[in-house]
């Protein structure tokens, strides 16, 4: 055996993972089935023909909750990364107004006072509630979940691990994570501000990629995932523009992990997780070549990993139903613009910078987005679409060449199969119906088109390999996070097979650009081989 362990999928948990492990001393190879590393953290060209030269994070395209550890512990500043700040971290732009969330509670004040006089003080107090109970579950983006099915001495430990994080909570703070975790989203805003502008804008950043319209159980807990740390200055709430697109976080993991003796083989898909005696024993490409080791750690979902890529006389058939079961249908996609011009957005203040101009959400009301929601489940694509967008090169001039300008846009809700017709036949009809809307927003952002590409969900899974293109590798809802993500007796990285590890999204903490499932798996296999 030539390797310790094989990590199937370079995207960017995987590589996390495979740095670890070479730190540790382990032999490591990772396999990625495209031509580049990254996964859905890439940066690419939107139209090489078209727009040479023009490149764009195709999928991913904010840096938010990126680990500080992993930052520090890797190096990555020192292999090129280079992350610049978002202030205001959301902007919403309404028919004649722009509005933003910013960190500075000076700038926020005034900016509450323009637009949502009455809702100062409650906004100030609910943040510091909200950043208060988030804290408590930031230790617990770093380690395993509990293992609630423990036993002996082991279970006191985690029952321990669970006492020490959370000692210091009292009964109201208690009430209040449990409202946050199982509560509504649109009643909590309801209930504490007047302001439609103010509800929207803090909507915009709550349920990006998640099932669920703002008035259903347990979409309120997107407020505290987005207010835990990250960046390199382990900031609450920190979100930035990576210079050179999300790709430049997976080239320095790449680089890192070549520093560490990783070897990385692109163009190299595999086809199968070779199993002898329940016990993983390598893989199997699908040129046909078998690679041995001891350890194999797949970064694919839990659905392409156990349904795909493992022989299902392998598992059992309770087991395959319950992965079958996990929650995907993505209900997300995105378009992505070459455009002549900045967008000139209409209500924008005159005083924004370049850089403070770089985003800004086309958010729906409410009872929209939840209309809309409602409406994609039926396989309906809503007419007014929840579309967040980033000029990228505001902030990056190094993405495009002089006069031409990166506009990424995030778009929900979508359905995963449409009710009438293909996506191959409404992809161009997605497109249109976002560059519309932007003009709405923006008049002169139609007629600056020189060239777009839409992705829709199947896209994204043709593309990157995620089942029915859910970029979180199975969706965020309390049945599927912490100690039941992917599966409540499998949270712990590990699998029915031995030998056989998951480092995805699909675990635990789940999705975004964070590295947490990558270093967490990497530290369970090093405790378990050590």
């Amino acid at each position: 055996m030539q390797y310790d362990a094989i990590i199937i999928g370079a995207g960017h948990n995987g590589l996390t993972a495979a740095a670890y492990l070479a730190r540790a001393g382990k032999r490591v190879l990772v396999l990625e089935r495209r031509d580049i590393v990254g996964g859905c953290a890439v940066t690419e060209e939107v139209d090489p023909e078209l727009a040479p030269g023009c490149r764009v994070s195709t999928a991913s395209y904010i840096a938010s909750m990126l680990r500080p550890t992993i930052i520090r512990d890797l190096k990555l500043e020192s292999y090129g990364l280079q992350m610049v700040a978002c202030d205001p971290g959301v902007q919403a732009a309404f028919d004649d107004d722009v509005v933003g969330w910013w960190s500075n509670e000076s700038l926020m004040r005034r900016e509450l006072e323009r637009f949502a006089p009455h809702d100062i003080d409650a906004f100030f107090s609910t943040e510091t509630e909200l950043k208060r109970l988030a804290a408590y579950l930031q230790p617990f983006f770093l380690e395993a979940p509990p293992d609630l099915h423990s036993g002996g001495l082991k279970k006191l430990a985690e029952m321990w691990r669970l006492y020490r994080r959370f000692r210091g909570i009292d009964g109201n703070e208690i009430s209040g994570l449990t409202k946050f975790l199982t509560g509504s989203l649109g009643e909590f805003l309801d209930q504490r501000f007047e302001s439609d502008k103010l509800k929207r804008l803090i909507l915009s950043n709550s349920l990006y990629g998640k099932h669920g319209g703002p008035y259903q159980p347990g979409t309120a807990m997107g407020l505290l995932f987005h207010l835990l740390s990250g960046g390199d200055a382990d900031q609450q709430a920190w979100q930035g523009h990576v210079i050179g697109g999300m790709g430049a976080i997976s080239q320095a993991l790449r680089s890192a992990c070549e520093d560490l003796g990783v070897d990385i083989r692109t163009d190299s898909p595999v086809a199968k997780v070779n199993v002898q005696s329940g016990v993983a024993s390598g893989v199997t490409l699908e040129s046909g070549e078998s690679l041995d080791t001891k350890l194999v750690v797949s970064n694919a979902d839990p659905k392409r990993t156990f349904l795909k890529l493992v022989d299902a006389t392998e598992l059992e058939t309770s087991f395959l139903q319950d992965v079958a079961n996990i929650r995907m249908d993505g209900p997300a996609g995105k378009v992505n613009f070459v455009l002549s011009e900045e967008p000139r957005v209409n209500g924008m203040p005159a005083d924004r910078t370049k850089l403070q101009r770089s985003l800004f959400t086309l958010i729906p009301t409410l009872q929209e987005a939840e209309d809309n929601y409602n409406a994609s489940q039926r396989g309906e694509l809503p007419e007014r679409l929840w579309v967040d967008c980033v000029l990228a090169s505001n902030a990056d001039d190094t993405l495009a060449p002089e006069g031409r300008h990166m506009l990424t846009c995030f778009v929900q809700y979508l359905p995963w199969q449409l009710r009438e017709g293909s996506w191959d036949e409404q992809r161009e009809v997605l497109g249109d119906r976002v560059t519309k809307l932007i003009g709405q927003f923006a008049p002169n952002m139609p007629g600056a088109v020189i060239a777009r590409r839409v992705f829709s969900p199947p896209d994204l899974e043709r593309r990157f390999g995620i089942t029915e293109g859910n970029i979180f590798h199975g969706d965020i809802s309390l049945q599927q996070m912490f100690f039941m993500r992917p599966l409540p007796k499998w949270a712990q990285y590990r699998t029915p097979i031995d030998g056989l590890y998951l480092c995805g999204a699909g675990t635990h903490p789940g999705g975004g650009v964070t590295g947490a499932p990558g270093y967490n798996a990497a530290h369970t296999i090093l405790r378990s081989v050590g």
